[in-house]
Order: C-alpha cells, then sequence, then structure tokens
C-alpha cells in the first residue's frame, strides 16, 4: 500500500453510499489484502464479509448498502489495541482503492453481527464496518453526526505530543524526525472523536499512552478506547516505514510519571 499519509489526510468515515454494490475485483482486492495483515503483537484478526439481509443485520446510522465486514479475535491480552491496528490497516487499504468504510462499534445488532461472525467462546468482535462506494451527497443525519462530533477537528499538536516527559509540550518544529508520523497519529479517527493517545517523543523512541476519557464503558468485548490506540499506533507504524524511518516495536515501559496507562513504545535501530 503506497502512499499512505495520502490516505490517512484524505479519508474519512463514510455512513452514506451510493447504492451500487461493490464490484467482483474489488471485493478479491480486499479480501486478498485482509489475509496478509498482521500486527506488532502478533494476535491474527478473522475477517469475514457479511451480508446484512442474509443475517438480520441492522446499522441505523448507514444508508445505501448491504455489504458489511467484521473482524474477531480471540480474547487475550492487549486484544482491543492489537485489533484496533489490523481492522485500521484494512480501512486505510480500502480507502486506497475507493471503497468507503466506517468504524461501527456500538450502532449496531451486537447480537447478529456477532452470530454472523461465529464466534467461539474465546473469541471477541469488537467491531465491524459496512462496505460500499460514497454516495456524492452526505444524508442528513450524517451531516448532523459528524457536526455533533467534530469530526473534522482535531486537538493541537502539542496536546497529544511531549517531549522528553509529560511535562513539556511538544510542537510539531521541534518534533524532527518525528513530526510526520506523529501529525498522521493526530489526525487518526477514534469513538465520537475522543483523541485518548498520549505519546512521549525521545530522541530514539516514542512511547505511546492512553489517556481515557470520563464517561467510556469498557469491557472485554468493546474497550473502544483500546482500540482507538491500535489505530494510532497503526498509522504511526506505517508513516514511520513511509518516512525511512527505522523503527521496531516494544513494550518496554519507561516509567514516566502521568495517569495516563502506557501501552507500546517504537524504538529507533
Amino acid at each position: 500500500m503506497n502512499n499512505i499519509t495520502e490516505h490517512i489526510k484524505n479519508r474519512r468515515s463514510v455512513r452514506t453510499f451510493d447504492g451500487h454494490e461493490l464490484n467482483q475485483t474489488d471485493i478479491e482486492k480486499l479480501t486478498s489484502f485482509a489475509k496478509t495483515i498482521e500486527n506488532p503483537f502478533q494476535i491474527p484478526v478473522d475477517f469475514k464479509l457479511l451480508n446484512a439481509k442474509e443475517h438480520g443485520l441492522n446499522c441505523p446510522v448507514t444508508v445505501g448498502t448491504d455489504l458489511f465486514i467484521g473482524g474477531k479475535i480471540k480474547c487475550t491480552e492487549n486484544a482491543s489495541v492489537a485489533f484496533g491496528y489490523s481492522f485500521e490497516m484494512l480501512v486505510l487499504y480500502a480507502q486506497s482503492i475507493g471503497i468507503g468504510t466506517v468504524w461501527l462499534g456500538g450502532t449496531m445488532n451486537r447480537d447478529a453481527f456477532e452470530k454472523a461472525m461465529e464466534l467461539a467462546s474465546d473469541e471477541i468482535m469488537p467491531c465491524a464496518s459496512p462496505l460500499g462506494y460514497p454516495a456524492k451527497k452526505m444524508s442528513l443525519r450524517e451531516d448532523m453526526m459528524r457536526k455533533a462530533i467534530k469530526a473534522d477537528e482535531r486537538l493541537p499538536f502539542d496536546e497529544l505530543f511531549f517531549d522528553g516527559s509529560f511535562g513539556t509540550p511538544l510542537s510539531k518544529e521541534k518534533a524532527g524526525k518525528w513530526a510526520d508520523a506523529l501529525e498522521v497519529v493526530r489526525l487518526a479517527p477514534s469513538a465520537v472523536n475522543k483523541q485518548p493517545w498520549r505519546v512521549v517523543a525521545c530522541d530514539d523512541a516514542v512511547h505511546f499512552y492512553l489517556k481515557r476519557s470520563k464517561g467510556f464503558n469498557y469491557n472485554e468485548k468493546l474497550d473502544m478506547q483500546m482500540i482507538d490506540i491500535g489505530i494510532a499506533l497503526c498509522h504511526f507504524d506505517l508513516a514511520a516505514k513511509e518516512s525511512n524511518l527505522n523503527v521496531v516495536f516494544e513494550q518496554n515501559d519507561p516509567k514516566f510519571e502521568s495517569d495516563a496507562e502506557y501501552i507500546a513504545s517504537y524504538h529507533l535501530v
């Protein structure tokens, strides 16, 4: 997948589709790519195409398509973060071939989706997405939803990223080699646009943290803010490598003083 930064910048959540079925070539491209997706936690995600009419699926916030894709993963440590990383890989690839998507966590009849995914007792299906070609114009409902959550706005760079410790905000100008990869982290989608990631950048590493938003409920089946961190990690990893930064993934808590929860790091080699 080339030009990853441009795909990230150009993508938006799509809830209004043009009513045309995906052509077979695009379906084959997407399903073939899905089989190649890996994440740094090495926890596989199993993707499955789902037909709404066949499985009785319902999503009140989307119109113009009956095709969905779900993902399931073993319920284990780091599962939600790993799922976020892998599903965002699929979302970005879909963007690259002209297919619209939107992350669905709560706005769907979850029991029907989970039944359609044929979950085993040790598996979870955190999220799914409709698949289709975007309509030329958003529905009134979609337009209102986007305005309500300020979908096109993001927190400033220096509120999300820090220089050496949480006590020193990091400006884009001072971010140096990390600037481009951190900027696409800033642009990442998140549940109701809460942007819960925080990153401490050092000379040779960046450290990702989760700062939970008040009022978010979470459990093993649906920890949307951990999924959001997985999306952020995906953006950083892809953009860093596109910028020819030789980074490796690791989980080695640097023990910075903070009320945020350490998740993972990328280290230059």
